[in-house]
């Protein structure tokens, strides 16, 4: 899988991610926001200290973390079948 190596923040929920492959852009993650965990992006300032955790995880803190596989699945519009080749195996039996 591809990893995420540079993450900012765009305000408004959004990110700008760019992965190790070259693939890069804008994800909204509006939908989130005042949900659960989630909640604390109302905070001032706390939206904007998204960075990539050591584990690869696109994090604010060290207790909330959201998978790079998943956004990189949304950045790209790729399916999971199409970045996981084991998948298609799978799933054709």
């Amino acid at each position: 899988m591809f990893r995420p190596v540079e993450v900012r923040s765009l305000g408004k929920y959004r990110i700008w991610l760019r992965y190790d492959d070259g693939a890069e852009g804008e994800v909204n993650l509006g939908s989130l926001a005042g949900r659960g965990v989630f909640r604390v992006w109302d905070e001032p300032d706390a939206f904007d200290r998204v960075h990539i955790a050591q584990s690869g995880a696109i994090a604010w803190s060290d207790e909330l973390e959201i998978c790079p596989d998943s956004l990189y699945l949304e950045l790209t519009g790729k399916r999971p079948e199409d970045v996981f080749p084991g998948l298609k195996s799978v799933s054709d039996a």
